[in-house]
Order: structure tokens, then sequence, then C-alpha cells
């Protein structure tokens, strides 16, 4: 397997989904690359809501 990095942009909807695919798969296969789109969509949804945290409120 080609050990190149891409980057995907998917909505929260999208990566729920992709995991529920990859559940329904032997877990042996999947429990690392379920773990990685956990830890780097956790990370990126801690800083959105830290930057909307320091952002002051627009009328």
């Amino acid at each position: 397997m080609d050990k190149q990095d891409i980057t995907l942009q998917l909505s929260a909807e999208e990566i729920n989904l992709l995991l529920e695919g990859l559940g329904s798969m032997p877990f042996v296969k999947v429990y690392a690359l379920i773990g990685k789109i956990q830890q780097q969509a956790s990370g990126q949804l801690n800083k959105a809501s830290e930057v909307s945290e320091t952002e002051p409120d627009q009328f």
C-alpha cells in the first residue's frame, strides 16, 4: 500500500457514514484506521471550537 498521505475534506455527516461502514468490517482490519480518523476529527473539532469561543459574536 502507498504510504503517501492525502488530505480529504468531508463533512461530519460524511465522516460518520464512513465510520459506520468501517464498523461493519472485521475489527482487526479497521481498528487502527477508525482510531486515526477519530483522532484527526477530534483535533479539528476542538480547534474549531476554540476559535469560535475567542471570536466575538457578530450581530
